[in-house]
C-alpha cells in the first residue's frame, strides 16, 4: 500500500443559525473517519478568551490591518495568557517571549475548542489506528463559516512542550471544504514540471531584483531540489523538475503554456489581493486574473498543485454591511463564503492550493520554496512535503515568528496527496509477468460482470482490479457517486494458493461500497473486506450499477 493510501480523518466546523449573537454556538462533526464509531459530532460556545487571543495575535502578527480589530495596547497580556503558567522554553528550545506565549496560548486554546469531549476522543482513536497500521493520520479541517478561516488553525498544539499540528509528519494536517466540483484527475508523472509565473509585484513592496532575476532565482531554487542525485530519508532517488518561466504574460500567454505543457505544479509570485470572486492576481499592469477565471485553465489543463507566492491567497474577501438606521453605525466588516483564492480554486476541481494566510518576506518564501520542492521531488505526498518545509521555516525563523504559520494548504475531499507517481506503485504490476501468466492460465479467474441483461464482463487480470471515475482505472464507472479512485479488488495469495485464490475489496471512497451478504447489504467505507464468488457489488450508493463478484475457470471467463 503507497503512502497516500493512508487513514484520514476529516473535522468541519460551522455556526448554528439559532445561536444568539453574543453567544456563538458552533457545531463540530466529523466528515470521514478511519472506523465506524469515528462519526460524532459536538456543540461548542466560542469563548471570550478566544477571541480575546485572536485580537491580541491580530495587533501583533497581522500586517492586513482587519478592521475588525480593536486597538491593543503594547503592554497588554490577556487574562487567559497571564492565568497560564507556560514553560520556559519553547518546543525548538527557544526562551518563551511574550510572542512564543502569545503563540503557545492562541494554539492551545484553538485545540482545547476544537478537540473536546468525543471530538478527541474520535481523534485519539483514528490515531491509535494509525499507529497500529505504522502510517500518519491524514487531518483535514473544514471551516464553513467564513470568519473563522482566518484563524492560524496550524499553530494548534495539545499543550506546551507538544509540537504544532502543522509540525507533526504523523499528523499530516491540512484544510479542505466539501462544496466542490468532481476532482479534476491529476497528472501523475515520473519528473515536477513546474509552471513558474511572475506577476506584477505590489507597490508597496520594495524589491532589489529586477523580475528576471527574481524568475531565475526562483527557478534555480526550485530546480535545484532535484538535482543533488541523493536518495531521500527512505532511500528513495529525487526524480528530475523541470522549470519553465512566464514573466509578466497576458491571460492568453498563460493559458497557451498551461495547455501545451503538461504541467503539474502551477507556482505564482507575484502581487495579489483578495475578492469576492476568488482573489486578483496581477499579471502586468492594468491586467488580472480572478481565481474563478484561473481554475478554468487548471482543472481543464489537469495541473495537480498551485502555489502562490502571493499575499492573503488564503483569506477571504470582506464586505462592509449597510449602516444599522437604528443606531446610525456601521456594523463590522464581515468576510464574503467561499471567497478565498484557495477555496475558489478547490471548489472547481484544483486537487491541492497552497496559499499564505498572510504576506510572507521574500527569503522566508524562497526557504519554504526550496525545501517544499525538495520534499515533492523526493515523492513525499504534499501534505507531508508542507509539514517538513515548515519545520525548516521553523528551525530559522523560529517560533514566536510568523513565518512558519503563513503557509495554508487546502486539499479536494478526493485527493490522496500524491503528486509523483510512487515506485511502488509498479510492484503492483508484477502479477502480469509472464510467471502470474502462466500460472494462470491453470487457475481460477476472477471477474465483475453485471447482473441485467447486458452480460457484460471485466476480468481482473493479474490480481488486481482499479475501480473509480479515474480514466485510469481498469474497470471506470461514470457515476457521480463514484469516487476518482474508489476501491481496489486484489488476490493477496498467489504463491501455492493461485488455484484457489483469495479476493479482498479494499475500499478508498467517499461514499463507500456497498456489499451483499447474509444479512443483506452492508456498507463498506474505509475498510478491507473478503469476497466470495457470488458476492454483489454497488459502489457508492444503492442507485448504482450492481455488479456480480465472480471465481470461475479460465474457460468460463469472455477474453
Amino acid at each position: 500500500m503507497s503512502r497516500s493510501e493512508l487513514p484520514c480523518l476529516t473535522l468541519s466546523i460551522d455556526r448554528l443559525t439559532a445561536s444568539e449573537k453574543d453567544k456563538p454556538h458552533f457545531a463540530i462533526w466529523v466528515l470521514k473517519a478511519p472506523f465506524p464509531g469515528g462519526y460524532v459530532h459536538h456543540d461548542r460556545i466560542w469563548p471570550e478568551s478566544l477571541t480575546q487571543a485572536w485580537q491580541t495575535w491580530q495587533s501583533m502578527f497581522s500586517l492586513r490591518g482587519l478592521p475588525e480589530v480593536p486597538p491593543v495596547p503594547p503592554d497588554f497580556v490577556p487574562k487567559a495568557i497571564a492565568d497560564l503558567s507556560l514553560d520556559n522554553v519553547t518546543p525548538n528550545g527557544q526562551a518563551a517571549t511574550y510572542s512564543s506565549r502569545l503563540m503557545q496560548m492562541l494554539g492551545i486554546l484553538l485545540w482545547q475548542w476544537l478537540f473536546d469531549g468525543p471530538i478527541q476522543s474520535s481523534l485519539d482513536q483514528s490515531q491509535g489506528l494509525a499507529i497500529g497500521q505504522r502510517k500518519p493520520l491524514r487531518l483535514r479541517l473544514e471551516v464553513r463559516d467564513p470568519d473563522l478561516i482566518a484563524l492560524p488553525w496550524e499553530i494548534m498544539q495539545p499543550q506546551t512542550g507538544c509540537r504544532a499540528i502543522s509540525l507533526n509528519q504523523q499528523l499530516l494536517f491540512s484544510r479542505t471544504t466539501s462544496v466542490v466540483d468532481p476532482l479534476s484527475p491529476p497528472l501523475l508523472q515520473p519528473v515536477l514540471k513546474i509552471l513558474l509565473v511572475l506577476g506584477e509585484n505590489s507597490d508597496q513592496s520594495p524589491h532589489t531584483l529586477s523580475l528576471d532575476q527574481e524568475a531565475e532565482t526562483l527557478a534555480n531554487v526550485l530546480g535545484n531540489a532535484s538535482q543533488t542525485g541523493s536518495p531521500s530519508s527512505s532511500g528513495v532517488p529525487s526524480v528530475p523538475c523541470q522549470v519553465d518561466i512566464l514573466v509578466q504574460p497576458t491571460p492568453a500567454e498563460l493559458t497557451h503554456k498551461l495547455e501545451s505543457g503538461g504541467y503539474n505544479v502551477f507556482f505564482y509570485a507575484g502581487h495579489g489581493v483578495p475578492a469576492p470572486d476568488g482573489g486578483l492576481l496581477f499579471l502586468r499592469s492594468g491586467v488580472s486574473l480572478n481565481g474563478t477565471e484561473l481554475a478554468q485553465v487548471l482543472t481543464r489543463c489537469r495541473v495537480t498543485l498551485a502555489v502562490f507566492n502571493a499575499c492573503w491567497g488564503a483569506q477571504p474577501d470582506q464586505m462592509a454591511p449597510p449602516p444599522d438606521a437604528s443606531q446610525g453605525t456601521q456594523a463590522a466588516h464581515q468576510a464574503i463564503p467561499r471567497s478565498s483564492l484557495a477555496e475558489v480554486l478547490i471548489h472547481h476541481g484544483v486537487p491541492a492550493v497552497l496559499g499564505m494566510r498572510d504576506s510572507i518576506a521574500d527569503q522566508e518564501a524562497l526557504s519554504f520554496v526550496q525545501v517544499f520542492a525538495q520534499a515533492l521531488a523526493e515523492r513525499h505526498p504534499i501534505d507531508e512535503s508542507v509539514a517538513i518545509a515548515r519545520q525548516h521555516l521553523l528551525t530559522l525563523y523560529k517560533f514566536n515568528q510568523p513565518a512558519w504559520t503563513l503557509p495554508v494548504l487546502y486539499m479536494h475531499p478526493e485527493f490522496d496527496g500524491e503528486l509523483i507517481r510512487q515506485m511502488e506503485e509498479g510492484i503492483t504490476e508484477l502479477p502480469h509477468s509472464p510467471t502470474w501468466i502462466g500460472v494462470q492460465a491453470q487457475a481460477a479467474i476472477a471477474a465483475l460482470r453485471t447482473t441485467d441483461s447486458t452480460a457484460q464482463v471485466w476480468p481482473i487480470r493479474g490480481g488486481l482490479m482499479r475501480v473509480g471515475r479515474r480514466t485510469e482505472n481498469d474497470l471506470v464507472i461514470q457515476e457521480r457517486w463514484v469516487s476518482q479512485r474508489h476501491a481496489e479488488i486484489f488476490c493477496r495469495e498467489l504463491g501455492t494458493s493461485a488455484l484457489n485464490p483469495t479476493y479482498f475489496l479494499r475500499d478508498f471512497s467517499r461514499y463507500g461500497t456497498l456489499v451483499s451478504g447474509p444479512e443483506g447489504w452492508q456498507r463498506i467505507h474505509q475498510q478491507e473486506v473478503p469476497l466470495h464468488s457470488g458476492t454483489r457489488l454497488r459502489f457508492g450508493s444503492s442507485q448504482g450499477q450492481e455488479l456480480e463478484f465472480v471465481v470461475e475457470p479460465s474457460e468460463g471467463v469472455a477474453q
